[in-house]
């Protein structure tokens, strides 16, 4: 049996999605920058996509940018922010993914941007109070906190902490990758009640292909590229658009809005039936972040006891056929262990391993590791 609880990671690309990249790879090759038949017929394909994502996210389609996935997004919002609009101080989390992490480090040693990071509650939640403080003593402030973290799943209120950012008159970046396609995400603060500035997605978390994602951010928000060259993108983001790739990301978030009741409604009982299992057959096994609380239904890290821990606990699991990762796929190659579970300060002398699930998850998988868990102890 072989059983993918990797899909924070990524996610395998729904069968329509695919067969609308393939059509659109064979037949509407033409470039969009192009005046003829075949640039009109690919722009078509650009600006749907861009109408598609902008409806579902209930924002103007003049709001979302293309990129190449959420690093760069998040990259642009952040850099641009700091040359573009003026930010002097930045304040995020020390558990945010490094597309945000190690950009501010950067921003702070080419530009001195002023970076603070906002302290976390024993269950790795973000200290509101701690939060005001520091907005209420800085000014020209840009705020970056991830919607749901990827190694946890903590998920933050996106309308206390845009509250508290208007309050403040500071801006408002999250990172959405997490959430995005997961959640039914509306940015209009007219519906919503959401103050946000700035949110992005990529396309292989939903379903969608690698390579491509896009970039939410409000027009009152004059933002410049930081990669130059044609006028693409309303001269925000250079170069020849992927058009198959939006094109199919389109169609991977419009699929899943369309099928998010039911899939959230499996996911959360599949979750909870993995977190009773392990609480009753298997109490030496502890949990990371706010696993029952305010977290996503898509991600479950568990902290393994040190007298399991092996170098070889995440091969072995693949060898029975079960993918997961050590905390976030995007660190997996670094020996300084997970950033998250230091700062979280949880299970310190546990090996942390995160399950996360998809639409195609079951009962039947979960079985299947928790017998693969036993044969641990």
């Amino acid at each position: 049996m072989k059983v993918y609880f990797d899909h924070a990671a990524t996610s395998p690309i729904h069968p329509d999605v695919a067969e609308l990249m393939y059509q659109v790879i064979k037949e509407d090759f033409g470039n969009p920058s192009s005046s003829h038949s075949f640039g009109r017929k690919a722009k078509s394909h650009l600006e749907l996509s861009r109408k598609k994502i902008a409806q579902l996210l209930n924002v103007s389609p003049s709001e979302i940018v293309f990129t190449s996935g959420g690093t760069e997004a998040d990259n642009l919002i952040l850099r641009s922010g700091v040359i573009d609009l003026g930010i002097k101080t930045i304040i995020t989390s020390p558990i945010e993914h490094h597309a945000v992490l190690h950009t501010v480090e950067d921003l702070n040693q080419k530009y001195g941007t002023q970076v603070l990071y906002v302290n976390l509650l024993e269950n790795g939640h973000v200290d509101l109070k701690h939060l005001e403080e520091l907005l209420q003593n800085h000014s020209n402030v840009l705020v970056s906190l991830m919607h749901a973290n990827n190694e946890i799943g903590n998920i933050i209120d996106l309308k206390l902490i845009g509250d508290l950012c208007l309050k403040y008159n500071a801006l408002f970046h999250s990172d959405t990758v997490q959430t995005m396609g997961n959640y039914a995400l509306d940015f209009n603060y007219e519906t919503s009640g959401i103050n946000i500035d700035f949110a992005v997605g990529a396309a292989h978390k939903f379903n969608g292909p690698k390579g491509v994602g896009f970039m939410f951010y409000k027009k009152k928000n004059k933002l410049k590229p930081c990669i130059t060259g044609g006028g693409q993108e309303r001269e925000l983001r250079a170069g020849t658009e992927n058009i198959y790739g939006i094109a199919a990301m389109a169609k991977a978030l419009e699929i899943c809005y369309a099928e998010m009741e039911k899939k959230q409604a499996h996911l959360k009982e599949l979750k909870s039936y993995f977190i009773q299992r392990i609480e009753n057959e298997l109490p030496e096994i502890k949990f990371n972040g706010d696993y029952k609380g305010n977290s996503s239904y898509t991600v479950l890290s568990l902290a393994l006891p040190p007298r399991v821990v092996s170098e070889m606990l995440l091969f072995n699991f693949d060898l029975h056929g079960i993918a997961i990762s050590g905390g976030s796929a995007c660190s997996s190659g670094s020996n300084k262990g997970s950033h998250v579970i230091r700062a979280i300060k949880q299970n310190l002398d546990c090996a942390p391993i995160r399950f996360s699930f998809g639409k195609t998850s079951t009962k039947e998988e979960v079985d299947f590791a928790i017998n693969f868990m036993k044969t641990l102890f």
